[in-house]
């Protein structure tokens, strides 16, 4: 029952966020950039381990994480406006986030950052 909570509370916020943007694209954006997702998962956690240095490393990870992954945020709307396809222009946006993402974790490891 519980992991049926979870998946349909998770699933409302998406739809949410979408319908909301189809009428208001600034306020889906700023609905999707809360830390909605990230708050619920945390709670979920929570729940399940009552971990408190598990819930503290996912709270870092997420933190490190998301740096990398706003340049995304910037590229796909640049390549839509110069007239890339949208499957093209998201893929591409993907593929530079994971490029980011592994930096990320190359950068956090030489400084000595465990994750």
């Amino acid at each position: 029952m519980l992991y049926f909570l979870k998946l349909l509370l998770s699933a409302t916020m998406i739809v949410v966020i979408s319908e909301v943007s189809k009428k208001f694209p600034t306020l889906g954006g700023l609905i999707a950039s809360l830390p909605l997702l990230s708050i619920l998962g945390m709670l979920w956690l929570w729940r399940d381990s009552h971990d408190p240095e598990l819930l503290a490393n996912h709270s870092l990870g997420t933190f490190w994480f998301v740096l990398p992954s706003l340049p995304m945020f910037l590229l796909l709307p640049w390549l839509l406006r110069k007239g890339l396809s949208f499957g093209w222009a998201l893929g591409l946006s993907c593929l530079l986030t994971v490029g980011l993402y592994s930096a990320m974790a190359l950068l956090l490891k030489r400084f000595g950052v465990v994750l």
